[in-house]
Protein backbone atom coordinates (compact mmCIF):
# COMPACT_ATOMS: atom_id res chain seq x y z
CA UNK A 1 0.00 0.00 0.00
CA UNK A 2 1.54 3.30 -0.90
CA UNK A 3 1.47 6.80 1.00
CA UNK A 4 -1.64 7.77 -0.30
CA UNK A 5 -3.63 4.80 0.28
CA UNK A 6 -2.45 4.74 3.13
CA UNK A 7 -3.25 8.18 4.58
CA UNK A 8 -6.71 7.34 2.91
CA UNK A 9 -7.42 4.47 4.71
CA UNK A 10 -6.30 6.40 8.48
CA UNK A 11 -9.23 9.24 6.95
CA UNK A 12 -11.66 6.50 6.11
CA UNK A 13 -11.35 4.72 9.61
CA UNK A 14 -11.17 8.36 11.21
CA UNK A 15 -14.18 9.39 10.07
CA UNK A 16 -15.97 5.82 10.28
CA UNK A 17 -15.09 6.28 14.25
CA UNK A 18 -16.11 10.30 14.56
CA UNK A 19 -19.94 8.59 12.92
CA UNK A 20 -19.91 5.73 15.73
CA UNK A 21 -18.85 8.62 18.49
CA UNK A 22 -21.64 10.59 17.60
CA UNK A 23 -24.25 8.22 17.64
CA UNK A 24 -22.44 6.82 20.67
CA UNK A 25 -23.15 10.71 21.91
CA UNK A 26 -27.01 10.68 21.02
CA UNK A 27 -26.03 13.04 18.33
CA UNK A 28 -26.72 10.33 15.07
CA UNK A 29 -29.69 8.02 15.46
CA UNK A 30 -28.04 5.85 12.84
CA UNK A 31 -25.89 3.07 14.08
CA UNK A 32 -24.71 1.36 10.96
CA UNK A 33 -22.71 3.10 8.25
CA UNK A 34 -23.70 2.96 4.84
CA UNK A 35 -20.81 2.50 2.18
CA UNK A 36 -19.23 5.46 1.59
CA UNK A 37 -16.38 6.60 -0.29
CA UNK A 38 -13.39 8.80 0.14
CA UNK A 39 -12.24 9.99 -3.22
CA UNK A 40 -9.91 12.72 -4.90
CA UNK A 41 -12.09 16.10 -5.88
CA UNK A 42 -11.87 16.48 -9.70
CA UNK A 43 -10.88 19.93 -8.94
CA UNK A 44 -8.08 20.31 -6.23
CA UNK A 45 -9.32 23.82 -4.72
CA UNK A 46 -11.81 21.20 -3.08
CA UNK A 47 -9.14 19.25 -1.53
CA UNK A 48 -6.52 16.46 -1.16
CA UNK A 49 -9.93 14.18 -0.50
CA UNK A 50 -13.67 14.27 -0.14
CA UNK A 51 -16.09 12.64 1.32
CA UNK A 52 -20.00 11.60 0.56
CA UNK A 53 -20.57 10.05 4.19
CA UNK A 54 -22.79 13.41 5.35
CA UNK A 55 -24.45 12.98 2.29
CA UNK A 56 -25.43 9.32 2.67
CA UNK A 57 -26.21 10.31 6.50
CA UNK A 58 -28.93 13.21 6.14
CA UNK A 59 -31.28 10.13 4.36
CA UNK A 60 -32.02 8.28 7.34
CA UNK A 61 -31.20 11.66 9.92
CA UNK A 62 -33.51 13.51 8.31
CA UNK A 63 -30.96 16.28 8.50
CA UNK A 64 -29.44 19.08 6.10
CA UNK A 65 -26.50 16.75 4.83
CA UNK A 66 -24.23 19.57 5.92
CA UNK A 67 -25.22 19.84 9.46
CA UNK A 68 -24.79 16.22 9.79
CA UNK A 69 -21.36 16.90 8.26
CA UNK A 70 -20.62 19.48 10.87
CA UNK A 71 -21.49 16.92 13.35
CA UNK A 72 -19.00 14.41 12.34
CA UNK A 73 -16.38 16.76 11.96
CA UNK A 74 -17.05 17.78 15.96
CA UNK A 75 -16.20 14.00 16.49
CA UNK A 76 -13.68 13.49 13.90
CA UNK A 77 -10.12 12.85 15.81
CA UNK A 78 -6.82 13.66 13.69
CA UNK A 79 -5.32 10.52 12.39
CA UNK A 80 -1.13 11.53 12.92
CA UNK A 81 -1.40 14.67 12.01
CA UNK A 82 -1.69 14.15 8.21
CA UNK A 83 -4.55 16.68 7.91
CA UNK A 84 -3.97 20.27 7.73
CA UNK A 85 -7.60 21.22 7.71
CA UNK A 86 -11.06 20.16 6.96
CA UNK A 87 -14.13 22.28 5.69
CA UNK A 88 -17.96 21.39 4.63
CA UNK A 89 -18.36 22.58 0.94
CA UNK A 90 -21.12 22.42 -1.37
CA UNK A 91 -24.29 19.94 -0.63
CA UNK A 92 -22.69 18.36 2.72
CA UNK A 93 -19.05 17.25 1.66
CA UNK A 94 -16.05 16.87 3.76
CA UNK A 95 -13.52 18.07 2.26
CA UNK A 96 -9.76 17.10 3.62
CA UNK A 97 -6.72 18.90 2.98
CA UNK A 98 -3.29 17.42 3.70
CA UNK A 99 -0.67 18.54 5.38
CA UNK A 100 2.23 18.63 2.30
CA UNK A 101 4.91 17.01 4.17
CA UNK A 102 3.23 13.41 3.22
CA UNK A 103 4.94 14.19 -0.02
CA UNK A 104 8.37 13.55 0.70
CA UNK A 105 7.74 9.99 2.02
CA UNK A 106 6.51 8.99 -1.35
CA UNK A 107 10.16 9.50 -3.38
CA UNK A 108 11.71 7.20 -1.07
CA UNK A 109 9.02 4.52 -1.26
CA UNK A 110 9.37 4.59 -5.44
CA UNK A 111 13.10 4.13 -5.01
CA UNK A 112 12.97 1.34 -2.52
CA UNK A 113 10.76 -0.53 -4.51
CA UNK A 114 12.11 0.38 -8.25
CA UNK A 115 10.33 -2.24 -10.55
CA UNK A 116 7.86 -3.57 -8.31
CA UNK A 117 6.31 0.26 -7.08
CA UNK A 118 2.77 0.00 -7.79
CA UNK A 119 2.39 -3.42 -7.04
CA UNK A 120 -0.29 -4.13 -3.79
CA UNK A 121 -1.92 -6.96 -2.08
CA UNK A 122 -5.71 -6.08 -2.85
CA UNK A 123 -6.11 -9.70 -4.21
CA UNK A 124 -4.47 -11.89 -1.27
CA UNK A 125 -3.96 -14.75 -3.79
CA UNK A 126 -7.36 -15.32 -4.98
CA UNK A 127 -7.20 -17.05 -7.83
CA UNK A 128 -8.39 -15.42 -10.94
CA UNK A 129 -8.97 -17.07 -14.71
CA UNK A 130 -9.08 -14.26 -16.91
CA UNK A 131 -10.38 -15.60 -20.28
CA UNK A 132 -10.57 -13.73 -23.83
CA UNK A 133 -9.38 -13.57 -27.34
CA UNK A 134 -11.07 -16.95 -27.87
CA UNK A 135 -11.94 -16.64 -31.02
CA UNK A 136 -12.82 -18.99 -34.08
CA UNK A 137 -10.27 -21.02 -35.36
CA UNK A 138 -11.81 -20.48 -38.46
CA UNK A 139 -9.81 -17.49 -39.73
CA UNK A 140 -7.29 -14.71 -38.64
CA UNK A 141 -7.56 -12.80 -35.61
CA UNK A 142 -9.53 -9.79 -36.39
CA UNK A 143 -9.33 -6.23 -35.01
CA UNK A 144 -12.14 -7.14 -32.46
CA UNK A 145 -10.09 -9.93 -31.03
CA UNK A 146 -6.68 -7.51 -31.38
CA UNK A 147 -8.68 -5.24 -28.61
CA UNK A 148 -9.61 -8.40 -26.79
CA UNK A 149 -6.16 -9.12 -26.54
CA UNK A 150 -4.59 -6.12 -25.42
CA UNK A 151 -7.99 -5.01 -23.22
CA UNK A 152 -7.29 -8.87 -21.63
CA UNK A 153 -3.73 -9.12 -21.04
CA UNK A 154 -3.60 -5.82 -19.20
CA UNK A 155 -6.20 -6.45 -17.24
CA UNK A 156 -4.34 -9.85 -16.41
CA UNK A 157 -1.20 -7.79 -15.48
CA UNK A 158 -3.55 -5.51 -13.03
CA UNK A 159 -4.88 -8.22 -11.34
CA UNK A 160 -1.27 -9.57 -11.16
CA UNK A 161 0.17 -6.61 -9.56
CA UNK A 162 -2.86 -6.17 -7.29
CA UNK A 163 -1.70 -9.51 -5.70
CA UNK A 164 -4.27 -12.04 -7.38
CA UNK A 165 -2.92 -15.18 -8.80
CA UNK A 166 -4.09 -15.13 -11.91
CA UNK A 167 -4.23 -17.51 -15.08
CA UNK A 168 -4.55 -16.48 -18.86
CA UNK A 169 -7.17 -19.01 -20.57
CA UNK A 170 -7.76 -19.28 -24.53
CA UNK A 171 -11.34 -21.82 -25.19
CA UNK A 172 -10.31 -23.28 -28.84
CA UNK A 173 -14.13 -23.04 -30.65
CA UNK A 174 -13.13 -26.32 -32.62
CA UNK A 175 -16.69 -27.97 -32.26
CA UNK A 176 -19.94 -27.88 -33.74
CA UNK A 177 -21.48 -26.47 -36.67
CA UNK A 178 -18.50 -23.69 -37.44
CA UNK A 179 -16.15 -26.88 -37.89
CA UNK A 180 -18.46 -28.41 -39.67
CA UNK A 181 -18.92 -25.39 -42.30
CA UNK A 182 -15.14 -24.85 -41.88
CA UNK A 183 -14.31 -28.35 -43.08
CA UNK A 184 -16.45 -27.60 -46.04
CA UNK A 185 -14.82 -24.82 -47.11
CA UNK A 186 -11.49 -26.20 -46.86
CA UNK A 187 -13.19 -29.27 -49.16
CA UNK A 188 -14.12 -26.82 -51.83
CA UNK A 189 -10.71 -24.80 -51.70
CA UNK A 190 -8.38 -28.41 -51.73
CA UNK A 191 -10.66 -29.90 -54.78
CA UNK A 192 -10.57 -26.10 -56.38
CA UNK A 193 -7.07 -25.79 -56.61
CA UNK A 194 -6.54 -29.42 -57.69
CA UNK A 195 -8.84 -28.11 -60.80
CA UNK A 196 -12.37 -29.77 -59.84
CA UNK A 197 -15.21 -27.98 -60.68
CA UNK A 198 -16.74 -27.60 -57.45
CA UNK A 199 -19.24 -25.11 -55.98
CA UNK A 200 -18.26 -23.13 -52.58
CA UNK A 201 -20.84 -23.36 -50.01
CA UNK A 202 -22.97 -20.46 -49.78
CA UNK A 203 -22.56 -20.28 -46.10
CA UNK A 204 -18.72 -21.06 -46.52
CA UNK A 205 -15.73 -19.21 -45.02
CA UNK A 206 -14.56 -17.53 -48.05
CA UNK A 207 -11.56 -15.75 -46.71
CA UNK A 208 -7.67 -15.84 -48.58
CA UNK A 209 -6.44 -17.30 -45.99
CA UNK A 210 -8.33 -20.86 -46.15
CA UNK A 211 -7.32 -20.87 -50.11
CA UNK A 212 -3.82 -20.58 -48.49
CA UNK A 213 -4.01 -23.14 -46.36
CA UNK A 214 -5.16 -25.89 -49.17
CA UNK A 215 -1.98 -24.77 -50.76
CA UNK A 216 0.29 -25.07 -47.97
CA UNK A 217 -1.03 -28.78 -47.59
CA UNK A 218 -1.46 -29.60 -51.71
CA UNK A 219 2.40 -28.80 -51.40
CA UNK A 220 3.20 -31.26 -49.02
CA UNK A 221 0.17 -34.25 -50.13
CA UNK A 222 -0.52 -33.17 -53.30
CA UNK A 223 -3.41 -35.07 -54.24
CA UNK A 224 -3.47 -38.04 -51.28
CA UNK A 225 -6.84 -37.01 -50.34
CA UNK A 226 -8.58 -36.22 -53.92
CA UNK A 227 -10.15 -39.98 -53.89
CA UNK A 228 -10.90 -40.33 -50.31
CA UNK A 229 -14.16 -40.46 -48.81
CA UNK A 230 -15.51 -37.30 -47.96
CA UNK A 231 -16.59 -37.82 -44.54
CA UNK A 232 -13.14 -38.39 -43.63
CA UNK A 233 -11.44 -36.29 -46.64
CA UNK A 234 -13.11 -33.24 -44.56
CA UNK A 235 -11.83 -34.45 -41.05
CA UNK A 236 -8.00 -34.68 -42.41
CA UNK A 237 -8.74 -31.29 -44.08
CA UNK A 238 -9.89 -29.71 -40.53
CA UNK A 239 -7.30 -31.29 -38.43
CA UNK A 240 -4.39 -29.98 -40.64
CA UNK A 241 -5.77 -26.37 -40.96
CA UNK A 242 -6.65 -26.11 -36.96
CA UNK A 243 -3.35 -26.91 -36.08
CA UNK A 244 -2.13 -24.42 -38.66
CA UNK A 245 -4.48 -21.68 -37.90
CA UNK A 246 -3.88 -22.22 -33.98
CA UNK A 247 -0.09 -22.15 -34.51
CA UNK A 248 -0.60 -18.78 -36.38
CA UNK A 249 -2.92 -16.74 -33.51
CA UNK A 250 -0.59 -18.26 -30.77
CA UNK A 251 2.24 -16.78 -32.86
CA UNK A 252 0.45 -13.71 -33.66
CA UNK A 253 0.12 -13.54 -30.38
CA UNK A 254 3.36 -13.86 -28.87
CA UNK A 255 4.19 -11.01 -30.58
CA UNK A 256 1.68 -9.11 -29.39
CA UNK A 257 2.92 -10.17 -26.44
CA UNK A 258 0.09 -12.17 -24.97
CA UNK A 259 1.03 -15.48 -23.44
CA UNK A 260 -1.26 -17.39 -22.40
CA UNK A 261 -1.36 -20.54 -19.61
CA UNK A 262 -3.77 -22.45 -21.14
CA UNK A 263 -5.27 -23.58 -24.49
CA UNK A 264 -8.16 -24.98 -23.94
CA UNK A 265 -10.22 -26.92 -26.70
CA UNK A 266 -13.59 -27.15 -26.99
CA UNK A 267 -14.17 -30.64 -28.38
CA UNK A 268 -12.47 -31.90 -25.17
CA UNK A 269 -15.97 -31.36 -23.24
CA UNK A 270 -17.38 -33.85 -26.23
CA UNK A 271 -14.66 -36.43 -25.92
CA UNK A 272 -14.52 -36.80 -22.06
CA UNK A 273 -18.57 -36.73 -21.77
CA UNK A 274 -18.17 -33.38 -19.73
CA UNK A 275 -21.27 -31.79 -21.62
CA UNK A 276 -23.13 -34.94 -21.33
CA UNK A 277 -22.84 -35.24 -17.69
CA UNK A 278 -23.93 -31.45 -16.58
CA UNK A 279 -27.16 -32.02 -19.05
CA UNK A 280 -27.31 -35.16 -16.59
CA UNK A 281 -26.50 -32.94 -13.22
CA UNK A 282 -29.48 -30.12 -14.56
CA UNK A 283 -31.98 -32.14 -15.58
CA UNK A 284 -31.55 -33.90 -12.23
CA UNK A 285 -32.44 -30.85 -10.69
CA UNK A 286 -35.95 -30.41 -12.92
CA UNK A 287 -33.99 -27.51 -14.84
CA UNK A 288 -34.22 -29.00 -17.87
CA UNK A 289 -37.58 -29.92 -20.18
CA UNK A 290 -38.60 -31.65 -23.60
CA UNK A 291 -40.64 -29.84 -25.51
CA UNK A 292 -41.00 -30.19 -29.95
CA UNK A 293 -38.11 -32.67 -29.59
CA UNK A 294 -35.31 -30.44 -27.97
CA UNK A 295 -34.04 -30.03 -24.65
CA UNK A 296 -34.70 -26.31 -23.01
CA UNK A 297 -32.91 -25.04 -19.82
CA UNK A 298 -34.79 -22.75 -17.37
CA UNK A 299 -33.25 -20.14 -17.96
CA UNK A 300 -36.19 -17.75 -17.47
CA UNK A 301 -35.81 -18.68 -13.89
CA UNK A 302 -32.43 -16.98 -13.41
CA UNK A 303 -34.15 -13.30 -15.46
CA UNK A 304 -33.41 -14.77 -19.18
CA UNK A 305 -35.99 -13.28 -21.22
CA UNK A 306 -36.57 -16.56 -22.35
CA UNK A 307 -35.29 -20.32 -22.02
CA UNK A 308 -32.75 -21.75 -24.12
CA UNK A 309 -32.30 -24.90 -25.90
CA UNK A 310 -29.44 -27.23 -24.78
CA UNK A 311 -29.71 -30.10 -27.15
CA UNK A 312 -31.74 -29.79 -30.47
CA UNK A 313 -34.17 -31.88 -31.82
CA UNK A 314 -31.39 -33.88 -34.16
CA UNK A 315 -29.91 -34.61 -30.56
CA UNK A 316 -27.04 -32.71 -30.73
CA UNK A 317 -26.39 -30.13 -28.24
CA UNK A 318 -25.49 -26.65 -28.52
CA UNK A 319 -23.50 -23.79 -28.00
CA UNK A 320 -24.44 -23.08 -24.76
CA UNK A 321 -24.51 -26.74 -23.72
CA UNK A 322 -20.90 -26.51 -23.98
CA UNK A 323 -20.05 -23.24 -22.70
CA UNK A 324 -22.01 -24.56 -19.15
CA UNK A 325 -19.72 -27.51 -19.41
CA UNK A 326 -16.44 -25.40 -19.91
CA UNK A 327 -17.89 -23.11 -16.97
CA UNK A 328 -18.00 -25.76 -14.81
CA UNK A 329 -15.16 -26.91 -15.76
CA UNK A 330 -13.68 -23.73 -14.88
CA UNK A 331 -14.88 -23.52 -11.11
CA UNK A 332 -14.09 -26.88 -10.94
CA UNK A 333 -10.51 -26.69 -11.21
CA UNK A 334 -10.72 -24.35 -8.02
CA UNK A 335 -10.52 -20.55 -9.25
CA UNK A 336 -12.02 -18.63 -6.75
CA UNK A 337 -13.45 -16.37 -9.37
CA UNK A 338 -13.59 -16.44 -13.53
CA UNK A 339 -13.53 -13.60 -15.91
CA UNK A 340 -15.01 -13.42 -19.76
CA UNK A 341 -14.31 -10.85 -22.26
CA UNK A 342 -16.78 -10.69 -24.54
CA UNK A 343 -18.04 -8.94 -27.66
CA UNK A 344 -21.05 -6.68 -27.17
CA UNK A 345 -23.01 -9.82 -29.61
CA UNK A 346 -22.53 -11.90 -26.56
CA UNK A 347 -24.50 -9.40 -24.08
CA UNK A 348 -27.72 -11.01 -24.19
CA UNK A 349 -25.90 -14.11 -23.10
CA UNK A 350 -24.57 -13.29 -19.72
CA UNK A 351 -27.81 -13.69 -17.22
CA UNK A 352 -27.95 -17.14 -18.99
CA UNK A 353 -24.96 -18.31 -18.13
CA UNK A 354 -24.79 -17.15 -15.02
CA UNK A 355 -28.26 -18.84 -14.29
CA UNK A 356 -26.45 -22.01 -15.34
CA UNK A 357 -23.94 -21.34 -12.85
CA UNK A 358 -25.99 -20.76 -9.91
CA UNK A 359 -28.32 -23.91 -10.89
CA UNK A 360 -25.27 -25.99 -10.85
CA UNK A 361 -24.59 -24.38 -7.18
CA UNK A 362 -22.05 -22.16 -7.71
CA UNK A 363 -22.36 -18.41 -7.14
CA UNK A 364 -23.30 -17.01 -10.09
CA UNK A 365 -21.23 -13.67 -8.56
CA UNK A 366 -18.03 -15.49 -9.38
CA UNK A 367 -18.56 -15.00 -12.92
CA UNK A 368 -17.78 -11.65 -14.22
CA UNK A 369 -18.11 -10.56 -17.70
CA UNK A 370 -16.59 -7.42 -19.14
CA UNK A 371 -18.43 -6.39 -22.66
CA UNK A 372 -16.48 -4.91 -25.38
CA UNK A 373 -17.76 -3.09 -27.97
CA UNK A 374 -16.51 -2.45 -31.08
CA UNK A 375 -13.42 -1.04 -33.23
CA UNK A 376 -13.63 0.90 -36.52
CA UNK A 377 -10.72 1.93 -38.56
CA UNK A 378 -10.28 5.03 -39.64
CA UNK A 379 -7.60 6.21 -42.52
CA UNK A 380 -7.80 9.73 -44.27
CA UNK A 381 -10.71 10.41 -42.14
CA UNK A 382 -12.51 7.71 -44.07
CA UNK A 383 -13.17 3.65 -42.66
CA UNK A 384 -10.96 1.14 -43.73
CA UNK A 385 -12.16 -2.58 -44.09
CA UNK A 386 -10.15 -3.94 -46.57
CA UNK A 387 -7.69 -6.63 -45.76
CA UNK A 388 -4.53 -7.14 -47.76
CA UNK A 389 -4.62 -10.85 -46.84
CA UNK A 390 -7.89 -11.67 -46.64
CA UNK A 391 -9.99 -8.93 -48.85
CA UNK A 392 -12.43 -9.07 -45.86
CA UNK A 393 -11.17 -7.53 -42.72
CA UNK A 394 -7.71 -5.87 -41.23
CA UNK A 395 -6.05 -8.81 -39.05
CA UNK A 396 -3.67 -8.40 -36.26
CA UNK A 397 -0.53 -9.34 -38.11
CA UNK A 398 -2.20 -6.29 -40.30
CA UNK A 399 -2.27 -3.53 -37.44
CA UNK A 400 1.01 -4.96 -36.22
CA UNK A 401 2.67 -5.04 -39.05
CA UNK A 402 1.77 -1.13 -40.28
CA UNK A 403 1.70 0.75 -36.31
CA UNK A 404 3.50 -1.58 -34.30
CA UNK A 405 2.72 -3.49 -30.89
CA UNK A 406 2.95 -0.38 -28.86
CA UNK A 407 0.98 2.02 -30.80
CA UNK A 408 -1.52 -1.17 -30.75
CA UNK A 409 -1.58 -2.09 -27.80
CA UNK A 410 -1.99 1.40 -26.10
CA UNK A 411 -4.74 2.44 -28.43
CA UNK A 412 -6.49 -0.77 -28.25
CA UNK A 413 -6.27 -0.18 -24.09
CA UNK A 414 -6.62 3.64 -23.63
CA UNK A 415 -10.46 3.81 -23.73
CA UNK A 416 -12.78 2.33 -21.69
CA UNK A 417 -13.37 -1.46 -22.95
CA UNK A 418 -17.51 -0.72 -23.17
CA UNK A 419 -16.91 2.39 -25.20
CA UNK A 420 -16.91 2.07 -29.21
CA UNK A 421 -13.44 2.68 -30.34
CA UNK A 422 -12.42 4.44 -33.52
CA UNK A 423 -8.79 3.94 -34.18
CA UNK A 424 -7.06 6.27 -36.49
CA UNK A 425 -3.97 4.68 -38.69
CA UNK A 426 -3.04 8.25 -39.48
CA UNK A 427 -2.35 9.37 -36.02
CA UNK A 428 -1.22 5.91 -34.75
CA UNK A 429 1.84 6.95 -36.86
CA UNK A 430 2.46 9.88 -35.73
CA UNK A 431 5.50 11.18 -34.24
CA UNK A 432 4.46 14.06 -32.15
CA UNK A 433 2.71 14.73 -29.31
CA UNK A 434 -0.54 15.03 -30.49
CA UNK A 435 -0.17 10.79 -30.72
CA UNK A 436 -0.47 9.75 -27.11
CA UNK A 437 2.11 6.61 -27.18
CA UNK A 438 4.65 9.00 -28.49
CA UNK A 439 3.87 12.10 -25.67
CA UNK A 440 4.08 8.86 -23.03
CA UNK A 441 7.07 7.38 -24.29
CA UNK A 442 8.79 10.40 -25.46
CA UNK A 443 8.55 11.87 -21.58
CA UNK A 444 10.44 8.85 -20.07
CA UNK A 445 13.03 8.92 -23.20
CA UNK A 446 13.27 12.52 -21.67
CA UNK A 447 13.75 11.61 -17.99
CA UNK A 448 16.66 8.57 -19.22
CA UNK A 449 19.04 11.34 -21.24
CA UNK A 450 18.58 13.79 -18.23
CA UNK A 451 19.45 11.15 -16.45
CA UNK A 452 22.19 10.00 -18.43
CA UNK A 453 23.83 13.40 -18.76
CA UNK A 454 23.63 13.78 -14.79
CA UNK A 455 26.05 10.74 -14.46
CA UNK A 456 24.83 9.45 -11.26
CA UNK A 457 21.13 9.29 -9.35
CA UNK A 458 21.41 9.56 -5.74
CA UNK A 459 19.23 7.51 -3.69
CA UNK A 460 16.32 9.20 -2.19
CA UNK A 461 16.75 8.62 1.45
CA UNK A 462 20.37 10.64 1.13
CA UNK A 463 18.55 13.42 -0.60
CA UNK A 464 16.61 16.59 1.68
CA UNK A 465 13.82 15.78 -1.07
CA UNK A 466 11.79 18.68 1.10
CA UNK A 467 13.56 21.18 -0.84
CA UNK A 468 10.79 20.36 -3.52
CA UNK A 469 8.17 23.09 -3.24
CA UNK A 470 7.60 24.68 -6.46
CA UNK A 471 3.33 23.46 -7.52
CA UNK A 472 4.60 21.70 -10.60
CA UNK A 473 7.36 19.18 -8.51
CA UNK A 474 4.30 18.79 -5.74
CA UNK A 475 2.00 17.85 -8.76
CA UNK A 476 4.24 15.47 -10.05
CA UNK A 477 4.53 13.74 -6.72
CA UNK A 478 1.15 13.52 -5.57
CA UNK A 479 0.41 12.04 -9.24
CA UNK A 480 3.55 9.18 -8.57
CA UNK A 481 2.06 8.56 -5.51
CA UNK A 482 -1.37 7.46 -7.28
CA UNK A 483 -0.35 4.23 -9.23
CA UNK A 484 -0.85 1.88 -6.31
CA UNK A 485 -4.60 3.37 -6.02
CA UNK A 486 -5.15 3.29 -9.58
CA UNK A 487 -4.07 -0.51 -9.93
CA UNK A 488 -6.49 -0.93 -6.97
CA UNK A 489 -9.37 0.45 -8.72
CA UNK A 490 -8.54 -0.58 -12.16
CA UNK A 491 -8.33 -4.29 -10.54
CA UNK A 492 -11.70 -3.81 -8.89
CA UNK A 493 -13.55 -2.51 -11.11
CA UNK A 494 -12.11 -4.17 -14.17
CA UNK A 495 -10.80 -0.93 -15.73
CA UNK A 496 -7.65 -1.32 -16.89
CA UNK A 497 -7.63 1.65 -19.13
CA UNK A 498 -7.38 3.81 -16.36
CA UNK A 499 -4.00 2.92 -16.69
CA UNK A 500 -3.07 4.29 -20.11
CA UNK A 501 -5.03 7.32 -18.48
CA UNK A 502 -3.07 7.64 -16.15
CA UNK A 503 0.55 6.99 -18.06
CA UNK A 504 -0.31 10.15 -20.46
CA UNK A 505 -1.51 12.08 -17.36
CA UNK A 506 1.66 11.55 -15.14
CA UNK A 507 3.79 11.99 -19.26
CA UNK A 508 1.62 15.57 -18.84
CA UNK A 509 3.19 16.67 -15.33
CA UNK A 510 6.77 15.92 -16.03
CA UNK A 511 6.51 17.57 -19.32
CA UNK A 512 5.07 20.73 -17.29
CA UNK A 513 7.58 20.16 -14.54
CA UNK A 514 10.89 20.30 -17.08
CA UNK A 515 9.67 23.32 -18.29
CA UNK A 516 9.42 25.08 -15.04
CA UNK A 517 11.68 23.46 -12.63
CA UNK A 518 14.91 22.78 -14.31
CA UNK A 519 16.59 19.67 -13.21
CA UNK A 520 20.44 20.28 -13.69
CA UNK A 521 20.65 23.72 -12.06
CA UNK A 522 22.75 25.84 -10.52
CA UNK A 523 21.62 24.70 -6.61
CA UNK A 524 23.41 20.96 -6.21
CA UNK A 525 20.87 19.80 -3.23
CA UNK A 526 17.95 21.10 -4.74
CA UNK A 527 19.38 19.90 -8.31
CA UNK A 528 19.64 15.87 -6.38
CA UNK A 529 16.35 16.38 -5.03
CA UNK A 530 15.17 16.99 -9.07
CA UNK A 531 17.25 14.14 -9.95
CA UNK A 532 15.47 11.62 -7.26
CA UNK A 533 11.81 13.12 -8.75
CA UNK A 534 12.84 12.75 -12.45
CA UNK A 535 14.19 9.02 -11.49
CA UNK A 536 11.04 8.18 -9.25
CA UNK A 537 9.06 9.51 -12.47
CA UNK A 538 10.94 7.11 -14.72
CA UNK A 539 10.04 4.22 -12.33
CA UNK A 540 6.48 4.51 -12.12
CA UNK A 541 6.30 5.31 -16.09
CA UNK A 542 7.84 1.94 -17.25
CA UNK A 543 5.87 0.20 -14.35
CA UNK A 544 2.68 1.92 -16.04
CA UNK A 545 3.83 0.89 -19.35
CA UNK A 546 4.44 -2.70 -18.25
CA UNK A 547 1.38 -3.43 -17.28
CA UNK A 548 -0.08 -1.98 -20.67
CA UNK A 549 2.15 -4.48 -22.46
CA UNK A 550 3.87 -1.47 -24.02
CA UNK A 551 8.26 -0.90 -23.57
CA UNK A 552 9.79 2.17 -22.29
CA UNK A 553 12.08 3.28 -24.24
CA UNK A 554 15.08 5.27 -23.64
CA UNK A 555 15.83 7.10 -26.50
CA UNK A 556 13.54 8.35 -29.40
Amino acid sequence: MGVLEKIRKKITLALAEAAQEAHRAGRLACHELPEFVLEVPHDRVHGDFASNLALLLAQTEKTAPRKVAQTLLEFFRQPGGCISRTEVAGPGFINFYLDPAWHYEVLPEVDAQGEHYGCIDLGGGESVQVEFVSANPTGLLHMGNARGAAVGDTLANVLAAAGYNVQREFYINDAGNQIETFGRSLEARYLQLLGQDVTFPDDGYPGQDLVESMQHLIEQVKDKYLTVDPVLRREMLVKYALKEKLSQMERDLADFRVQYDLWFSEQTLHDSGEIENVLKELQASDYLYEEEGALWFRSTLFGDEKDEVLVRSNGIPTYFAGDIAYHRNKFRRGFDRVINIWGADHHGHVARLKGAMQALGFDPERLQVMIMQLVRLFKGGEPVRMSKRTGEYITLRDLMDDVGVDVARYFFVMRSADSHLDFDLDLAKEQNNENPVYYVQYAHARICSILKQAGAVPAAKDVDCSLLSDPAELALIRKIAELPGEIAYAASHLEPHRLAFYANELANLFHGFYTNCRVLCDEPALSQARLVLANACRITLHNTLHLVGVSAPERM
